[in-house]
């Protein structure tokens, strides 16, 4: 075989390698292209119980209850049509409140109730730190209404 006809051959070798591991890949992240679920997803498409998600929503307004044991809170995610059961057991961030946006790891137990391993709370583009706005020289109410 001459060289050329080598070379030809090794990079229609390695061009198909290429090709197999970029549609391996693609397959593995075919399920989990959405960066979150929202409630109403979840109430047309359930996720089977112990499969790890990420789920995505607004804090329901008076849904969050603290356990006895200090750790654990229970809250519900809503997207305006539809609601799920959350239950956290850790110190939740400073910014988790109700009616402000949330992002939940973990997945559904058995019972349905979602359990999470992580939460992440959203605020808007003109949140400022009380550390900031106090070295800004604003005054703390007008931070508060900023925030809300």
């Amino acid at each position: 075989m001459k060289a050329k006809h080598q070379r030809l051959t090794l990079v229609l070798l390695a061009l198909a390698a290429l090709i197999g591991a970029g549609l391996l890949a693609a397959s593995a992240l075919r399920d989990q292209a959405a960066y979150f679920y929202s409630p109403a997803d979840l109430q047309r498409n359930p996720v089977e119980p112990g499969k790890h998600i990420r789920l995505g929503g607004m804090v329901a307004d008076h849904s969050i209850v603290r356990q006895a044991d200090g750790v654990t809170i229970d809250f519900v995610v809503t997207d305006g049509p539809a609601t799920t059961k959350v239950r956290f057991k850790g110190i939740p961030p400073d910014l988790f409140k109700e009616k402000s946006g949330v992002v939940a790891e973990g997945a559904f137990a058995p019972d349905g109730m979602f359990v999470a391993d992580t939460i992440l709370a959203k605020h808007d583009e003109r949140y400022m730190p009380p550390e900031l706005a106090k070295k800004d020289g604003r005054q703390e109410h007008k931070m508060k209404s900023r925030v809300e």
